[in-house]
C-alpha cells in the first residue's frame, strides 16, 4: 500500500516520510520515526566522529608544525651562536694576527740593529789605513788607539809615562807599521827624561829596521846629541858625518853640519 501510494503521489524528503506517517498505522508510524532519528544520530554521530577526527588531525598537524617551528627556532638560535662564536674567534684571529705582524716587525727592527750592532763591533776590529810619517800602511783600530794615546802622553810633557806607554806599544804591535814612529818617540822620551843609552839603542834599531823613514835623519841627529852629552864627542861626530852623507838633502844634515863645526 505504501509502494502504491508513493508511485500515485511522489513527494521528496521529510514531506513524504510525513506523508506517509499519516498513513501508517501509529505502531507502524513510531517504529519509522525511530528508525529515522537513528539514522540521523548515527549520521550525526559520523559527522561529529569526522568532526572530531578532523579535529585531531588538525591538532597533531598543529602540534608538528608548532613542533618543527620550535625546532626551526632552536636551529636558527644555534645558527647565531655559531655565527657570533665565529665573529668572536675572526676577532682573536685577527687580534693574533696584527700581534704577529707587530712582533715580527719588532723582530725585523732588533734583527737590524743588533746586525748594526755586530757590523760596528767588527769595524772596531778591521784594519784602517794609515798614513804616519809618509808611509802607508794598515793597523788595527786597537793598534792606532793605543799610539795616538801614547802620543798625546808625550806632547802632553809626561816623558816617564811616555816612554813606559812607547814601551808598552812596542811589545804588544813588534809588526805594527806604527813601530819606527813609536821607537822615535821613545828614544826622544828617553833622552828627555836623560836615559841616553835606552835612547841610543831604540834610536839605531830604527835606523835598522827603516833606514828610509822619513823620520830617520832626525834619529841619527838625536844618537850624536845622546853621544855629547855622555860626552863621547869622537863618536858623536862620525854619527854626524855618517848623517851628512846618509841623508845630505835633509834638514837634519844641515844641523849636523852645525855641530861638527862647534866639535872642531
Amino acid at each position: 500500500m505504501m509502494r502504491a501510494l508513493a508511485l500515485r503521489f511522489p513527494l521528496k524528503g521529510l514531506a513524504a516520510v510525513a506523508l506517509c506517517a499519516t498513513l501508517l498505522p501509529s505502531g507502524q508510524a513510531a517504529l519509522f520515526e525511530d528508525d529515522e532519528a537513528r539514522r540521523a544520530i548515527l549520521e550525526m554521530r559520523q559527522r561529529v566522529d569526522g568532526l572530531q577526527g578532523s579535529q585531531q588531525r588538525m591538532a597533531e598537524e598543529v602540534r608538528r608544525l608548532g613542533e618543527e617551528n620550535s625546532q626551526l627556532r632552536r636551529s636558527l638560535l644555534d645558527l647565531q651562536t655559531q655565527i657570533e662564536t665565529l665573529r668572536v674567534d675572526q676577532a682573536k684571529l685577527r687580534g693574533q694576527n696584527e700581534q704577529l705582524l707587530r712582533d715580527a716587525a719588532d723582530l725585523q727592527r732588533r734583527q737590524k740593529d743588533i746586525a748594526q750592532g755586530v757590523d760596528e763591533r767588527l769595524r772596531q776590529f778591521e784594519p784602517v789605513k794609515v798614513t804616519l810619517d809618509g808611509q802607508e800602511f794598515q793597523a788595527d783600530p786597537a793598534e792606532k788607539r793605543d799610539f795616538e794615546a801614547a802620543l798625546a802622553v808625550f806632547r802632553s810633557g809626561k816623558f816617564p809615562d811616555a816612554g813606559t806607554a812607547f814601551t808598552a806599544f812596542v811589545r804588544q804591535y813588534p809588526r805594527s807599521g806604527y813601530v819606527p814612529s813609536a821607537r822615535f818617540w821613545l828614544g826622544n822620551a828617553q833622552y828627555a827624561t836623560r836615559d841616553y843609552k835606552e835612547a841610543i839603542g831604540n834610536f839605531k834599531q830604527m835606523l835598522s829596521e827603516a833606514p828610509s823613514h822619513a823620520r830617520a835623519p832626525e834619529a841619527a841627529l838625536s844618537i850624536a846629541n845622546c853621544q855629547i852629552e855622555l860626552k863621547d864627542t869622537r863618536t858623536a861626530r862620525k854619527t854626524l858625518e855618517d848623517l851628512v852623507r846618509a841623508y845630505p838633502q835633509s834638514e837634519a844634515a844641515g844641523a849636523a853640519k852645525e855641530r861638527l863645526s862647534r866639535l872642531k
